[in-house]
């Protein structure tokens, strides 16, 4: 029997009000709570978690009341699996001071550092601690989902950490006792060993999920902020020469109550040398392009979050199949510019009950792999989609290396990946599967060795309506 998730959280912040937001963070209404849970479980791979499965979060106001209530906890055997620490607090230590003592007492601790200042630059804090696989930065003023994410991302790694290394130790002593007591039996401490290196792999795996989780809600924050007021600045400043353009008329007509021929003359070779009439016919296209070019840019932020969105909105919903399509190549298309050419065969599709993102998601994971299937030569990827009775279906064809017939059995399970060591986890295919499988759906693979793979998902248009009570 597993034992049960470690949802302690270690909030230290001298500011009474960051920990009243904290609370209302990590504490919210069950509802909400058990949408989170849900969304948890489909990209885990996990049992979802009841709705009462809430964070334990713990307050302190200062770095030395912060270590004592850890060694407390520590001494109960009720460990913290990760603390947010303020970077700057007056009186006592400031926060690097206090992960130091933090680390010294529990190294397990994953850490978070929340600062609106740079009283140490992010290269100076990582060489100082020592500690690049276990602390994070949150800067304020922070966003809701940053933090839930964060959370939930750095309690399921100090788990999924906690159970490899534990069966790494007992893989460890399995392998020595068997090595003393069956010198002979090569083959079966080769089985040993290997089990030992994919526990290995699963706990590299773990520790990029922090950086994956805080990547995915933290790119579109960060960057809506810029692109509104490029946005705003240029719709302004269009406005502004349209009155300086009125003025100028207003001056050209002006010019001919001027009875001096000297000013006259000077006036237009002034013209001629700032090229007027070209500034005026180049200054709006100028203009026009970059309120263009910031669009894109905020069509992709746009797609980004679409695509990424892990937030506790996340509910079923009528979704529109081809435009999320649409939005995940124009996220992958750096993946696909050197790689392939996108052919596109749709038939129309009605709209489709859903988890969006989800749903972006096997979209994605079929699209790269695709992507990387193709060899040195540029191949083509094609995306299919149509309609049969009740059911949509969506196909993804690349012409690549294709799949051995004994892999294709195997092709859904977790961690089962074709691809070199260190170039894949075998994670995506199996989190697909679990997704459609949610979706009452199919997924599918067809492939021919050194001609390519065609890999199909067909989705119900309607979800069942759930019984009444």
């Amino acid at each position: 029997m597993s034992s049960p998730s470690n949802r302690r959280i270690l909030l230290i912040d001298d500011t009474p009000s960051i920990h009243d937001d904290f609370r209302k963070i990590l504490n919210p209404p069950t509802e909400q709570q058990a949408e989170l849970d849900e969304m948890e479980a489909a990209l885990f791979g996990a049992e979802a978690k009841s709705a009462s499965a809430l964070f334990e979060l713990d307050s302190a106001y200062g770095g030395q009341e912060g270590l004592g209530k850890l060694t407390q906890a520590l001494q109960e055997n009720r460990p913290y699996a990760m603390a947010f620490v303020d970077m700057r607090m007056p009186d006592g230590w400031d926060g690097a001071q206090t992960i130091e003592h933090l680390w010294q007492a529990d190294q397990r601790l994953q850490v978070v550092v929340c600062t609106a200042y740079s009283d140490y630059s992010w290269d100076e804090l990582l060489d100082r601690l020592k500690a690049h696989d276990r602390l994070l930065i949150l800067k304020k003023p922070f966003d809701n989902i940053e933090v839930q994410q964060m959370a939930n991302t750095l309690l399921t790694k100090w788990e999924m950490t906690e159970r490899a290394s534990v069966q790494m130790d007992h893989l460890g002593q399995m392998v020595e006792r068997r090595t003393r007591q069956f010198k002979e039996a090569s083959v079966e401490l080769q089985r040993e060993v290997d089990e030992r290196k994919q526990l290995e792999s699963q706990l590299v795996q773990s520790e990029k999920l922090a950086s994956l989780g805080q990547l995915a809600a933290g790119v579109a924050h960060e960057i809506n902020n810029p692109i509104g007021f490029i946005s705003s600045n240029l719709g302004t400043l269009d406005g502004y020469f349209k009155q300086l353009q009125e003025m100028l008329d207003a001056y050209r007509e002006a010019e001919e109550a001027i009875a001096s021929g000297e000013v006259i003359e000077r006036l237009g070779q002034l013209r001629d040398r700032v090229e007027l009439d070209f500034l005026r016919e180049d200054i709006p296209l100028l203009i026009k392009e970059s309120k263009d070019g910031i669009g894109r840019v905020g069509q992709i932020v746009k797609d980004l979050k679409d695509f990424s969105r892990v937030d506790s909105s996340e509910h079923w919903q009528w979704a529109n199949l081809q435009q999320g399509i649409e939005s995940t190549l124009n996220i992958v298309a750096s993946e696909l510019k050197y790689k392939a050419d996108v052919v596109k065969q749709y038939q129309e599709l009605p709209e489709i009950e859903c988890l969006a993102s989800q749903i972006n998601q096997v979209i994605m994971n079929l699209i790269v792999n695709a992507s990387q299937a193709i060899g040195p030569e540029r191949g083509i990827i094609t995306l299919r989609t149509g309609v049969e009775g009740e059911n949509v279906w969506i196909e993804v064809q690349d012409t690549g290396s294709g799949i051995e017939p004994h892999s294709l059995q195997k092709i859904f399970d977790p961690f089962f990946t074709t691809k070199p060591v260190g170039q894949g986890t075998g994670l995506g295919l199996s989190l697909s599967y679990g997704i459609v499988k949610k979706h009452r759906g199919e997924i599918s693979v067809r492939s021919e060795v050194g001609v390519g793979s065609t890999f199909r998902v067909e989705l119900p248009v309607r979800q069942t309506a759930p019984t009444a009570g």
